[in-house]
């Protein structure tokens, strides 16, 4: 063809997999954890012991790197890994910027550093970058954390204008942008330094997974630094996850195009209902981030949104114990929709509404999804 595929071509066929020898056009999974040397006692590649990666690693690494116009990929063992692997990297006592509404374990994580000395910390208020300038110090911080939209309020951070303000300080940006992956918000082409993917979610889509994805836009010693820190630690992806995750990827595009028009759909309904204060969604025309979202996403908003239901915190806690469609789970991403009470999962000393119900809005009829919401707010509200 004389031009590139599309990425959904792209992702659909696995960047045009087949196999030489068998003409498959599967990704095959690779289990071993050694490789054998070659008669002369050399490497016979660059692959030595599980640690480094495999085959069926780095093809799924190859996918996103491609998806993200990214340099490189990394793949760790859950998001969690892969946030821990960059706030080891950095060198004792850098200080690092990030913002007070974000996702609540690597929140923990960055308190538990900052308590240890081993980092030093600045909030932001999220998605003003005011606020985010005065935080930063001059030729001093190392990284800023954007995570955008945000974990569970979704504001939305002018990603281009971060990196801006990052760049001209002398630090690198980072982007949590998991709740739009790269389908939706290509973070790099932004001018983010390094995108993070919790993988669990939409990337693998079928909550059967859990992985984590670092994408660097052009690497430097920190990206060095952070490969040695997996490959010692031993997070890199496993095998068979990894062949998982390429099986979901290759639905990528029509998981989230599908699951954008549900939440569309949802947040409508539910904007003004007499049981519900406020609907939190950017792609509302009234939400306050609605037009960085558009330009970010092109349209593609992803299917988190949030609802603050009136009454009592138990108020929303019976909402989701009384839902029949929805799963009363954590996680988002996948083809199920799912709700939360966040405050019960997050726990005390995190910044969240207590009337807060974290909706992963999935694949199934809205029409289902919408009635079940209303006769279990109907139920909650006596």
């Amino acid at each position: 063809m004389k031009n590139r595929p599309a990425p959904a071509t792209r992702l659909a066929q696995a960047l045009r997999f087949m196999d030489e020898t068998t003409g498959a056009i599967i990704p095959p999974i690779q289990p071993a954890a050694t490789y054998a040397r070659g008669p002369d006692y050399v490497e016979r590649t660059s692959k030595v012991y599980r640690r480094d990666s495999n085959q069926t690693t780095e093809h799924a690494e190859k996918i996103i790197a491609d998806l993200e116009d990214a340099e490189e990929t990394m793949l760790f063992s859950s998001g969690m890994s892969a946030a821990v692997a960059v706030m080891e990297a950095l060198p004792a006592g850098a200080h690092v910027v990030i913002p007070d509404v974000m996702y609540h374990g690597v929140v923990q994580q960055f308190r538990r550093y900052a308590d240890m000395n081993r980092l030093e910390i600045s909030t932001y208020q999220t998605a003003n970058l005011a606020d985010m300038q005065t935080a930063l110090r001059q030729g001093e911080t190392a990284l800023v954390w954007v995570e955008s939209p945000n974990n569970p309020d979704w504001d939305v951070t002018d990603i281009a204008e971060a990196a801006k303000i990052a760049h001209a300080a002398g630090a690198l940006l980072l982007t949590d942008c998991t709740a739009t992956p790269p389908c939706c918000t290509r973070a790099l082409d932004l001018g983010a330094d390094i995108s993070f993917h919790s993988a669990t979610k939409y990337l693998n889509g079928h909550s059967d997974v859990t992985a984590g994805a670092l994408s660097v836009r052009a690497t430097n010693p920190l990206w060095a630094q952070i490969y040695d820190i997996r490959k010692l630690q031993g997070t890199v992806l496993h095998s068979f996850d990894a062949f998982l995750l390429i099986r979901g990827m290759r639905t990528l595009m029509l998981r989230v195009e599908k699951a954008t028009e549900n939440a569309l759909s949802l947040a409508g309904h539910f904007e003004g209902h007499p049981m519900v204060e406020r609907v939190l969604f950017p792609g509302l025309p009234s939400h306050p981030g609605y037009e960085i979202a558009k330009r970010q996403t092109g349209g593609l908003y992803g299917g988190m949104l949030s609802i603050i239901t009136r009454g009592t915190e138990q108020t929303a806690i019976d909402t989701a114990r009384f839902c029949e469609v929805f799963y009363p789970a954590t996680s988002l991403g996948g083809v199920e929709s799912l709700i939360e009470h966040r405050k019960t999962v997050s726990g005390e000393g995190f910044k969240v509404h207590p009337n807060l119900l974290r909706l992963s809005i999935g694949i199934e009829d809205v029409g289902d999804l919408i009635a079940d919401l209303e006769q279990a707010l109907r139920r909650a509200g006596g």
